[in-house]
């Protein structure tokens, strides 16, 4: 018997080519108008709805390469006083990761709700994977800094929401965060503690 076998349960759409999809949307959309504002909302839920995966291996990357030539700039004397070596470490981290919480408060700012959730999961898994790295740069002078900023990047992003939506927020990033930081549980429950009575 000749004839190509598929997958039970899988249908041709299931196994489109990229190029085709998008010519199946079009036509779709189409032949469908009243589909479009639902279409754009899903486009937009997906288009800004960053990896929390892809963040969390930037976030590792980024603070466990703070090295020590950097500290050593930034620690010691200077015309404007002595920098102890452990501020300069936090100094140093935190601008590491400024980029992606600013971000963070803009998704929050403009309503994309689960890409701000995102790129905070993404923040704090990253920082859960540097907590015990033995480290030569600046995470070797600040080792209290992923937990401390975990549970700080927590409350920056509960702390933009208002109302009802920021018990559900607190449940649901709770919910999402403990599943990559188990053994910060505790910790981030404070701090989204903290933050719901602000």
């Amino acid at each position: 018997m000749g004839g190509t076998v598929s997958e039970p349960g899988k249908g041709l759409i299931d196994r489109l080519a990229v190029g085709e999809a998008d010519a199946i949307l079009r036509n779709l959309l189409e032949r469908h108008p009243e589909l479009r504002e639902e279409a754009e909302r899903i486009a937009q839920v997906i288009v800004n709805t960053p990896s929390a995966e892809h963040i969390a291996d930037q976030v590792f990357n980024a603070i466990t390469s703070v090295d020590l030539d950097a500290l050593n700039e930034r620690a010691g004397a200077h015309s404007w006083g002595y920098v102890e070596p452990s501020e300069a470490a936090i100094e140093l981290l935190e601008e590491s990761l400024e980029d992606w919480i600013d971000d963070m408060k803009r998704k929050a700012e403009l309503g994309l709700t689960p890409g701000a959730e995102a790129i905070c999961a993404g923040i704090v898994q990253g920082l859960y994977r540097a907590r015990n790295v033995n480290s030569d740069g600046a995470l070797g002078w600040a080792p209290d800094f992923p937990a401390e900023e975990a549970g700080h990047v927590l409350d920056e992003l509960l702390r933009s929401f208002t109302g009802k939506a920021k018990g559900a927020a607190q449940e649901r990033l709770l919910g999402a965060l403990v599943a990559r930081a188990r053994e910060w549980e505790s910790l981030l429950r404070r701090a989204a503690n903290d933050a719901f009575k602000k």
